[in-house]
């Protein structure tokens, strides 16, 4: 297959899943906690993440760029931290809970650990400052591969399609993933929301304003 000029022919997503996955999942706990600490490094020198008070984050699965030390590092800066919930009711739908040290968290059907409803702040996805979220594969555009539940091109259509919402929010969404994990061109779909930025344990890419 030819990464190089993928058509929606060529362009087989689920293959491509399963191989980004599969070498995510097959690095060795020092390459993640080094991919993580540079990661970090990376996001730190973003103006965006520096200015955001309200910052959506996810807890590392499936081997996944471990945001772990960008967590502590918000935590310290008296940043608000929160992490996605699946929402009860709406289908591929995301809640926002607060995430502190003291955070309750369960097991969701996915396996993944996500705040209980036991916790009481919740936040709406158009207040939050900056969202990070993991990708399996993207380009240097903003084109990207996601696990394929579309939760998070669901959770924040509004930035496209309710302008009221979009004109007073300041919601702005950057990917993360390593850097191996970069194609030199991924279809984009018509529901795909965009991403102002990319991060990887290697480069700030920035894609939207």
């Amino acid at each position: 297959m030819d990464h190089t000029s993928p058509s929606h022919h060529v362009f087989d997503k689920p293959l491509l899943r399963r191989e980004m996955r599969r070498k995510r999942r097959a690095l060795s706990p020092l390459q993640q906690k080094n991919a993580a600490q540079r990661l970090k490094s990376t996001l730190t020198l973003s103006p965006l993440f520096n200015s955001s008070q309200h910052i959506a984050i996810y807890l590392a699965n499936d081997g996944e760029i471990d945001p772990v030390l960008l967590i502590t590092k918000l935590w310290k800066s008296k940043k608000r931290c929160y992490l996605p919930m699946l929402h009860p009711t709406k289908k591929n739908c995301l809640w926002f809970y607060l995430y502190t040290p003291k955070t309750i968290l369960k097991k969701n059907k996915f396996g993944i650990y996500e705040p209980s409803i036991k916790n009481k702040i919740r936040l709406s996805p158009w207040a939050l400052n900056l969202v990070l979220f993991p990708l399996v594969a993207f380009d240097s555009q903003g084109g990207r591969l996601g696990m394929g539940g579309g939760f998070y091109d669901r959770t924040f259509e509004f930035t496209q399609t309710d302008k009221s919402k979009a004109i007073g929010s300041r919601t702005r969404l950057y990917g993360l993933a390593h850097h191996f994990q970069q194609l030199e061109s991924i279809p984009v779909e018509k529901w795909d929301i965009p991403l102002q930025g990319i991060a990887t344990d290697k480069q700030l890419f920035l894609t939207h304003k």
